[in-house]
């Protein structure tokens, strides 16, 4: 494989985004460094977004032994509103980002920095994408609507946290398993216990994937004094992996507990083949780990889409029970 850094930011591409993506193939030119901006082109974002609002939907359901067609609006709702939060995230990510993104090999091809979008475009992108998403989130109730907007708050504060801790990813974990609490919310219209150790479940598990992608990344920022978990931990990041996973499972199985106490032993042994497939694939992951092989630290973070979506089929059957 050559090393032709130039050969992305030339066709404006962008370097780790997937093969032969829809936004590189058959989106229209005009809108392409946009959608790239909202990481349209690398899609796992998104699902690792998804991902914890139809857990929290799922056990919501389960807890409350009930489904209706507004369960089904609430799963395609947070389908729409992770693609459009991810990229209002993303957007705001690469406008603050910009400066250190064009001294990171893997980085310095996105669209701020290799000059297809200028600020003040990526400015209004970005709120375009929120106006969508907001607009949809009114189809809530008023719990879900409060708990999106408070959302914003870790999303603003990601971009910054590489600068100020070595623990980048919580502020990633803050933000990224919010759905949990939300869609709980929309199913449920208030917050309990349940959705809260899930949510907890999820920040541990962000821990675990994202500092398996920063480790593509610590060279680079070593050099330029960008902080993270994969730098912090180094040689020890498999041990810390191993704690993330443990911590993930526990309270996910805890939370299934909880949300299952009114329902039969059956139905709340099926449920917790969730989290143990979960655990699963995610051991499966740790013992492929590879701090030095960057493309299969990439294949590892972008199998978590297939981690998160294992834990669903076991909730539907276990409504059923």
């Amino acid at each position: 494989m050559t090393d032709d850094r130039s050969a992305p930011e030339q066709t404006g591409t962008v370097s780790d985004a997937v093969d032969g993506n829809w936004v590189d193939t058959i989106a229209p030119a005009f809108t392409r460094p946009y959608l790239r901006l909202s990481r349209a082109d690398r899609p796992i974002g998104t699902w690792l977004l998804y991902m914890p609002c139809l857990w929290g939907l799922g056990l919501a359901m389960l807890a409350t032994e009930s489904a209706s067609t507004h369960d089904l609006w609430t799963a395609v709702a947070c389908g729409i509103g992770a693609f459009l939060m991810r990229g209002a995230g993303c957007t705001w990510n690469d406008i603050t980002d910009r400066d250190i993104d064009s001294q990171v090999a893997r980085t310095r091809s996105r669209p701020i920095p290799s000059g297809q979008v200028s600020v003040r475009g990526a400015l209004i992108w970005m709120v375009v994408q929120m106006a969508i998403a907001f607009a949809i989130l009114l189809t809530f109730y008023w719990a879900a609507i409060a708990l999106g907007v408070i959302a914003l708050v870790p999303v603003a504060i990601y971009p910054f946290a590489k600068r100020f801790t070595w623990w980048p990813q919580v502020f990633l974990g803050l933000a990224f398993n919010w759905g949990a609490l939300l869609a709980w919310a929309a199913h449920t219209g208030s917050i309990g216990p349940v959705p809260i150790i899930l949510y907890l479940a999820g920040i541990a598990w962000t821990l675990f994937y994202d500092t398996i992608y920063a480790h593509q990344d610590t060279e680079d920022d070593a050099l330029i004094g960008v902080k993270s978990t994969a730098r912090l931990f180094g040689d020890q990041s498999r041990k810390w992996l191993r704690l993330f996973l443990t911590i993930t499972i526990l309270l996910f199985g805890a939370a299934v507990v909880l949300a299952c106490m009114d329902r039969s032993i059956l139905s709340l042994v099926i449920a917790l083949g969730g989290p143990w497939a979960l655990g699963w694939h995610l051991t499966w992951q740790l013992s492929r780990f590879d701090p030095d092989d960057n493309d299969g630290l990439l294949r590892l973070f972008r199998s978590n889409r297939n981690a998160g979506l294992i834990v669903l089929p076991f909730f539907a059957l276990a409504m059923f029970v």
